[in-house]
């Protein structure tokens, strides 16, 4: 393993040994399980870490994981327990000032941006996309355009056609029927695109403003949302991705400020939000279900989306394995950043098995 992986596992462990009397005054709060949740300042970098032996996991497994991650092209790599910071490592060229792409992970944050959205009564995700894009946002008719509605845009179930030679197009002739709404699911990129200009409508701002002063500044993120060709994908450091999988570890709340305070729209994104994927929230990927759909296909697959993995994770899943695990039960939240561990994928891939196949030996 390279000499700056080992190092910065010394000096995690190092502080955790002397410097735990210098931050018992961080912000923590207690999760839903009564556990207590750490929250890093929200005006500076600092963020109290943990060690892996006083968490009781097997610190002799680390180094296998970290070589491990290192052998799969990983740039960042956080685990995060009760909100501390329990591993962190970087390499493969990057480091934890590297602006690193979050690709379909980052569906997450509109998902969110649509909940606060609603939460403020600027839209309402049973109502009809058309009334936020305006007549000639596709092909359609109006009333089969009136018939789709923007919940039907976050859960993969608009019926517009995926067979398109782009499937990123959200030029209105890119999008034409195929299915009648709620009856099919695919991971169809243009009409998720779109969310984000039905945001716009809604709020009469610019989405990545809204974005940055409802979600980004308010938690302390850093990054931005850069177009490529038809994609907007957001980019930031992976301490940014941390904090973000913290805010949703605890429910919508930083520490003891609500950013999403409706807790109905919560639970909907975070469990299954159809029945034809019913690994598929709002955005979100799920695990722990008895059968589930993928990206690029039109079967069903039998079984859990990660068997290795808790049951109650739920997740954003980004081409070139970019990873963003909540894990509620054990209180973690998980961050895996960089190029293509195997195959390049959009979304889950078999690297989230066998990522969870390491991460194991060491937290159990």
């Amino acid at each position: 393993m390279k000499m700056n992986s080992l190092l910065l596992i010394a000096l995690v462990f190092i502080c955790s040994l002397n410097c735990s009397s210098e931050t018992i005054d961080e912000p923590t709060t207690s999760n839903t399980d009564g556990s207590s949740l750490y929250f890093p300042p929200t005006d500076s970098n600092d963020w109290e870490t943990v060690s892996i032996e006083n968490l009781g996991w097997d610190a002799s497994r680390v180094e296998t994981l970290l070589d491990f991650i290192e052998e799969k092209n990983t740039k960042a790599f956080i685990v995060l327990k009760d909100g501390k910071i329990a591993l962190e490592w970087y390499g493969n060229g990057a480091n934890e000032n590297s602006n690193l792409p979050w690709y379909s992970a980052g569906k997450t944050l509109s998902a969110f941006t649509i909940g606060i959205a609603q939460q403020q009564n600027l839209l309402n995700i049973n109502t009809s996309s058309l009334n936020y894009l305006g007549n000639n946002w596709s092909s359609l008719t109006t009333s089969e355009a009136q018939n789709i509605t923007i919940k039907q845009h976050l859960t993969m179930t608009t019926g517009l056609d995926y067979t398109i030679t782009n499937s990123n197009c959200y030029d209105s002739e890119c999008l034409t029927f195929l299915n009648e709404p709620d009856t099919f699911w695919y991971y169809h990129n243009a009409p998720y695109t779109l969310t984000q200009s039905i945001v716009e409508d809604a709020t009469n701002m610019n989405f990545k403003d809204y974005f940055n002063t409802q979600l980004r500044d308010r938690i302390y993120m850093q990054g931005q949302w850069v177009s490529i060709g038809y994609s907007n994908v957001f980019f930031s450091n992976a301490r940014s991705m941390a904090r973000f999988g913290l805010l949703n570890l605890n429910e919508g709340h930083w520490d003891t400020i609500p950013i999403l305070n409706d807790l109905n729209y919560f639970t909907e994104m975070t469990s299954t939000s159809q029945n034809l994927n019913k690994a598929y929230g709002y955005l979100w990927w799920l695990n722990g279900k008895e059968s589930f759909r993928t990206p690029g296909t039109t079967l069903e697959f039998s079984g859990k989306l990660i068997p290795n993995a808790p049951d109650d994770l739920f997740a954003g899943l980004g081409k070139n394995d970019q990873k963003l695990y909540v894990i509620p039960s054990k209180n973690m939240v998980v961050i895996r950043m960089g190029d293509s561990a195997n195959d390049v994928l959009l979304g889950p891939s078999s690297f989230d098995n066998a990522l969870w196949e390491q991460l194991n030996l060491v937290i159990n």
